[in-house]
């Protein structure tokens, strides 16, 4: 009779794979100079792994499912799925001690603390080379990849590069004056876009099937305002091949359908959503998205997982702005919803590419960017302003309308310019009386425990909001923003010696809610907090903490932490 305990490990295991798996497995590398031009994607790691992978994640044998999505597999992922199906039902056998046994789990963070009495200038300046990461090879079957440069990663769990969070994170490193990391992070996501036709969410394969908020053109424009205008002629062939891969489709596209991320209204109107290539649950989040399926059986479970996915392209994973009832993640809609910061960013990115052309010389390029700009424009103005509320909102595509939700990304035409400056003032009271918070800008109306509502505000829409406010003259409410969200960051810090990824604005402090616990760091925190440091302090410097007076012309909300 075989004993309870029996299991048998990798190395004593009879079986045809130990032969296969003998050699050590080859590296992946990035090649700064000569990106390779491959069309086929690697493997995610619930394709490459299967109902091993499914297994590991549905037994939630982490207690966050990134670990196991970010696990290095120590032999041939074939091989090791052979040995799983061969021991699995013996007696005794542990599915834990196997994964353990043939994976390289990823380590937990590293807690930083900073000396006493630091500034939190100085605590930022000292947390990039922390955050800083660099990935010139990766070993194959792990779900990392590898990028020429190094890269500075938001934190905590986050041990990979984001699209749309660098951006904030290199407003912060051209503060602190290492212009070169974001020489470098630009050059990464270029390198991206020549290998995989796109910028990824992050540089992880289970996220190459979707992107993130476009904000290449404005890192190209960041990095042309230190090396000049040259910059935009460096890059047009990336930002040309990041335009055609939104706009993919949009030459087949019927009126009143959409193909892929492309849009097109009744009327002829090209606008954009997300989308996400694979119709599967997340590996970073296997049996939560199962779960949240399960939780809505009238509707198919690719379609939510597919709505899920394109929520996380947009960097609102989750919010009520995607939510049939804000009360239920299973009612997520993301990709029958035409978002107004995605459209605006688009329209940015256009702008960009017409000034790269006249730049490099090419005035037809140039007409042709402009004409897709205005055409943009003219849909952004007709179809995702609501004259009944008086702000920019995101277009519903099965109730052909523009819903009424306020949410903080009624601020990014502002942000880019592209708003007529009577819709600006409009917006800018609707944001005022709706959002503005004793800590800050809130992100929603709704407080439905998702982390992309009430009461969190977060450090990117902040900015967005500051800088839109002020470009149509409406620095009050900008500075007052800014004071807000700069105390709760500050005040946070003197009790918790830390930044995070989110915060509380109603009542300020520590932020919450979501998939996951709150993460430290944090990227885009240090990054907006660095800007706003510069902006308050201008009558003041050298200032590394927040002034202890509001600037003049504001009334800062009392302090209560």
């Amino acid at each position: 009779m075989m004993p309870a305990t029996f299991w048998l490990p990798r190395s004593l295991l009879l079986s045809a794979s130990l032969l296969f798996i003998a050699a050590p497995l080859p590296l992946i590398a990035a090649d700064g100079e000569k990106p390779q031009q491959e069309t086929a994607l690697p493997s995610p790691p619930d394709v490459l792994l299967g109902p091993l992978f499914d297994a590991v994640q549905r037994a939630r044998l982490f207690n966050d499912q990134k670990i196991f999505a970010d696990a290095i597999p120590k032999h041939a992922p074939s091989a090791i799925v052979a040995d799983w199906q061969m021991q699995r039902h013996l007696s005794g056998f542990n599915l834990r001690h196997f994964i353990e046994f043939n994976f390289n789990l990823p380590p937990a963070p590293k807690k930083y603390t900073p000396p006493q009495g630091e500034s939190l200038r100085t605590h930022i300046n000292n947390l990039w080379p922390v955050l800083t990461r660099e990935t010139k090879t990766t070993p194959r079957g792990g779900s990392l990849l590898a990028l020429p440069h190094p890269y500075v990663v938001p934190g905590g769990r986050f041990r990979e590069v984001y699209y749309w969070d660098s951006y904030f994170t290199m407003l912060g490193l051209a503060q602190s004056g290492r212009w070169e990391s974001v020489r470098h992070m630009v050059d990464n996501f270029a390198w991206e876009i020549d290998r995989w036709g796109h910028i990824p969410n992050g540089n992880r394969s289970y996220y190459l099937s979707r992107s993130q908020p476009p904000f290449f053109a404005l890192m190209v424009d960041l990095l042309a305002s230190h090396e000049g205008e040259k910059t935009l002629v460096r890059y047009l062939p990336q930002l040309q091949k990041e335009h055609a891969w939104w706009m993919d489709g949009a030459e087949e596209v019927d009126n009143g359908h959409a193909r892929l991320r492309v849009v097109k209204l009744r009327d002829g109107s090209l606008l954009n959503r997300y989308w996400d290539d694979r119709a599967l649950p997340r590996p970073e989040s296997w049996a939560e998205d199962i779960q949240t399926a399960h939780d809505n059986p009238k509707r198919s479970a690719a379609d939510i997982y597919r709505d899920l996915r394109a929520g996380a392209a947009s960097g609102w994973d989750f919010s009520s702005r995607w939510l049939d009832n804000p009360a239920k993640l299973s009612t997520i809609h993301t990709t029958k919803i035409v978002p107004v910061d995605l459209n605006a960013l688009l329209w940015q990115l256009e702008k960009t590419l017409a000034r790269a052309a006249e730049a490099a010389g090419d005035n037809a390029l140039s007409e042709r960017y402009k004409t897709l700009a205005q055409a943009r424009q003219r849909a952004i103005e007709t179809h995702l302003w609501n004259d009944d509320t008086g702000w920019y909102a995101d277009y519903d595509l099965r109730r052909e309308k523009t819903r009424s939700q306020l949410t903080a990304a009624t601020l990014f035409p502002l942000y880019v310019g592209l708003a007529p400056d009577a819709r600006a003032d409009k917006t800018a009271r609707a944001v005022r009386n709706g959002l503005l918070k004793p800590g800050g800008l809130v992100t929603t109306t709704e407080n439905t425990g998702q982390q992309w509502d009430a009461p969190n505000g977060w450090a990117p829409l902040q900015w967005v909001a500051i800088e839109g406010l002020n470009r149509y003259h409406h620095e009050a409410l900008a500075q007052d923003i800014a004071w807000r969200f700069l105390n709760t960051v500050q005040n946070t810090f003197n009790r918790e010696r830390k930044l995070v990824e989110k915060y509380n604005v109603t009542a300020p402090g520590l932020g919450g809610g979501g998939e996951y616990p709150l993460q430290d760091g944090f990227g885009w925190s240090n990054g907006v907090t660095l800007k706003i440091l510069e902006l308050l302090c201008q009558e003041t410097r050298p200032c590394d903490n927040v002034p202890k007076q509001p600037p003049a012309g504001i009334v800062a909300q009392e302090n209560t932490l």
